[in-house]
């Protein structure tokens, strides 16, 4: 020991009591480095006990808040939970409703619906509620124990039983018969403008004019599943546009020629993007004029996903 206090002196040029601090100094140096092993190995029995208990409890946690979770593939439309049954649905309560699969927000809604417009007078008049999807009008519809068709509130007789009849006195105290309720007719979505698109509940101006840009941009809709690609629709929005509008069977939308059109016409379509334009119109330069509509696939930018979307829309 004294070895080492005469050369740590004479190394760094400390007096007696310099090397006696610093030697204490690297002693407790080394004792706080320690330290947390040697707490660590005090605490481990204890610590192994306490884990494997917290270990347990946390296992049993796990367990119940799996078992309270829904089964993968739930949506918001569950599965009825009692079977489905001819049903009357001007008598139905929330909970009858929600027995058949429908959330609470849409059985109160269709409560509201009956409260403020009256009592529903034929099957289809059901499917009119915003936001219940058709597929689940589809399945309720055969148990609806109402007429399939709107029944006619003035019905025509014939001459002879009119004549035989006295005419009827006017009661000019007794109200004035209902006004029948506004039905909207599906119309085309190529030929609307937005004046017939806001008629739809949910769309306003400016979704009306999304649908119509998108629409005269993409050149006319070929299909209805094309509407889902409107931006900021909601599926509820989507589902009353494909209930009431329809592409007519023989519509050809608007098309473009890739023998004769310029990169710069090709990219203004939504589905053809400024790299593909390029390919298309480098292909058409490198090889010559498409022969047929199918030597779009040779383009390596043209995907067979985006073919069969461009394929509508695209002409010699």
């Amino acid at each position: 020991m004294k070895s080492i206090r005469h050369w740590i002196r004479r190394y760094f040029g400390f007096s007696q009591g310099e090397v006696n601090g610093f030697l204490w100094l690297l002693g407790l140096m080394v004792l706080l480095m320690a330290a947390p092993f040697l707490f660590h190995a005090l605490r481990a029995p204890a610590f192994n006990s306490s884990s494997a208990s917290d270990r347990q409890t946390l296992d049993s946690l796990v367990a119940q808040l799996e078992a309270r979770q829904p089964a993968p593939g739930n949506n918001r439309y569950r599965v009825p939970t009692v079977a489905l049954r001819p049903f009357n649905p001007n008598q139905l309560t929330v909970e009858e409703w929600q027995a058949f699969g429908l959330p609470k927000y849409l059985a109160q809604r269709i409560l509201n619906y009956r409260s403020k417009v009256g009592d529903f007078s034929y099957r289809a008049e059901l499917g009119r509620i915003y936001g219940l999807p058709d597929s689940v009008f589809r399945k309720l519809q055969p148990y609806i124990q109402l007429p399939e068709e709107r029944p006619s509130r003035y019905k025509r007789q014939p001459y002879a039983a009119r004549s035989e009849r006295p005419a009827p006195v006017p009661d000019w105290g007794s109200n004035r018969p209902a006004r029948e309720k506004f039905i909207l007719a599906p119309f085309n979505i190529n030929t609307a403008d937005t004046a017939q698109l806001k008629q739809i509940r949910g769309i306003g101006s400016k979704l009306s004019a999304r649908i119509v840009k998108y629409r005269d941009g993409l050149g006319g809709f070929h299909s209805a599943a094309q509407l889902q690609e409107v931006y900021g629709l909601q599926p509820e929005i989507v589902d009353s546009l494909q209930k009431y509008t329809f592409v007519p069977d023989v519509y050809t939308p608007q098309q473009l020629s890739i023998n004769t059109a310029t990169a710069d016409e090709l990219k203004l379509h939504p589905y053809i993007t400024s790299n593909v334009a390029r390919a298309l119109v480098a292909y058409r330069e490198q090889h010559g004029i498409y022969e047929e509509l199918e030597d779009v696939r040779k383009v390596k930018l043209v995907t067979p996903e985006l073919y069969e979307k461009l394929k509508p829309y695209l002409r010699l």
